[in-house]
């Protein structure tokens, strides 16, 4: 007989592995279907953490706050590198022009009209309101895989899915400097004069440290892994574990000098990408990235079921909380994407897809839980009632509409395609 608590270990270490293998299967079955791997993730936590004996892992954020922030940070973290890898298309001002579009006004558009809902319907303070609005902002990197480009070496990036990309790979780590000046304000006794200090540390120093040293990274391991002389060229050697090993260093690194980590990445990743192009080593790196990434956000998802069903994730709902939620994915994010392309030489639906899909999720989790370690907000419960709210919202909407709209985007710009 074995005693109770290694059935228990037993019973979650089976359960794990069957998750592990449906997240390796699943979504080369759920491609052409309206039901997508995160739904699944979610659901099947709900379930487990419905048994008694696993009831005990359905937990609530607040009762474990810096474990969320870091679990929700490394799946970000892998997330960007991957996004990083797999974008074929070199930088510049216009080739990555619905980019800036997106991050310069469609993103600070957003946070100003989420931070104006969240203190009207909401009744939160300014400094709730800001982090509501700022944790909400960015699009996720992690569960918007659907609608991305696909791996390195793809002949074509169409112009939605390549926007949806690079946006995703570059407004978390914009979205910082707002949520630091949300915990700024969260403090006690702050004055316009702490505007300055936030202002020169956390968006003059921070930006501009996290794409120095994300372009300096990206060069140095470009040349590492390509342009070193034959026998020691890493990507002579195949392992794909090498793109882990550059998401820890260039976010370690960043972070240590005082920038912002998430950016240094993604740049890091677009630096090792473009640094020999044709090169077939780019897909191993890709196609771990991509794993890691995948069965991190099944963990995640499953426990984000349990928080849901058993943990009290929702338990400060009310309507307007309801409402809110609605708000922002369904009226916000879209009005806000469509000025931000407005008059951009992009057919009207490819314009309707990357408003739309403005997918949250584990960068929303992160931003809150960082945040409310760092600082007091009133009334956290509510917080992630909100941020709960949107992202399971987010997954089940998302999930259901990309397949149909993708299928329908590919028709409309391949209309001679059987």
């Amino acid at each position: 007989m074995h005693h109770p608590s290694n059935v228990l270990y037993l019973e979650v270490l089976s359960g794990v592995g069957v998750m592990i293998l449906l997240t390796a299967w699943l979504p080369s079955v759920l491609r052409r279907m309206r039901v997508s791997l995160p739904m699944l993730c979610v659901g099947a936590g709900a379930l487990l953490t419905a048994l008694p004996d696993l009831r005990p892992l359905a937990v609530h954020p607040l009762d474990y706050p810096r474990a969320t922030e870091r679990l929700s940070e490394m799946v970000v973290l892998v997330s960007l590198m991957g996004a990083g890898l797999k974008i074929d298309r070199l930088i510049g001002l216009r080739r990555w022009l619905l980019t800036w579009r997106l991050l310069g006004i469609a993103m600070p558009l957003t946070i100003v009209l989420l931070a104006v809902l969240a203190h009207n319907l909401l009744g939160l303070g300014v400094a709730a309101a800001l982090l509501i609005g700022s944790s909400l902002a960015p699009t996720d990197p992690v569960l918007a895989a659907d609608v991305q480009v696909g791996a390195p070496g793809q002949e074509y990036e169409d112009e939605a899915r390549f926007a949806l990309t690079s946006e995703a790979g570059l407004n978390d780590s914009l979205a910082f400097p707002f949520v630091n000046l949300a915990i700024v304000l969260a403090g006690a006794g702050y004055s316009l004069a702490d505007l300055g200090p936030w202002l020169m540390r956390d968006v003059v120093w921070k930006l501009g440290a996290g794409v120095v040293m994300g372009y300096l990274i990206g060069r140095v391991l470009g040349y590492l892994t390509f342009h070193l002389p034959s026998r020691a060229r890493l990507s002579r050697r195949g392992n794909g574990f090498v793109a882990m090993g550059a998401t820890c260093l260039a976010y370690g690194l960043t972070e240590l000098v005082g920038g912002y980590g998430f950016l240094a990445v993604f740049i890091a990743a677009l630096g090792l990408r473009h640094a020999c192009r044709n090169d077939s080593y780019h897909y191993r790196l890709h196609a771990f990235a991509e794993e890691v990434e995948r069965l991190l956000m099944m963990l995640l998802l499953l426990a984000f079921g349990g928080m849901i069903a058993y943990g009290g994730l929702l338990g400060a709902t009310d309507w307007r909380v309801l409402l809110f939620a609605a708000l922002a994915l369904l009226v916000v994010r879209p009005a806000a994407g469509m000025f931000s392309l407005w008059g951009a030489p992009l057919p009207w639906w490819e314009k309707c897809v990357i408003s739309f899909f403005g997918i949250r999720g584990m960068g929303s989790i992160y931003y809150m839980a960082f945040a409310l370690d760092h600082a007091s907000f009133t009334d956290p419960a509510r917080l992630w009632s909100v941020i709960g709210w949107i992202v399971l919202i987010s997954i089940v909407l998302h999930g259901v509409t990309v397949t149909p709209a993708l299928q329908v985007l590919d028709r409309w710009q391949h209309p001679r395609r059987p």
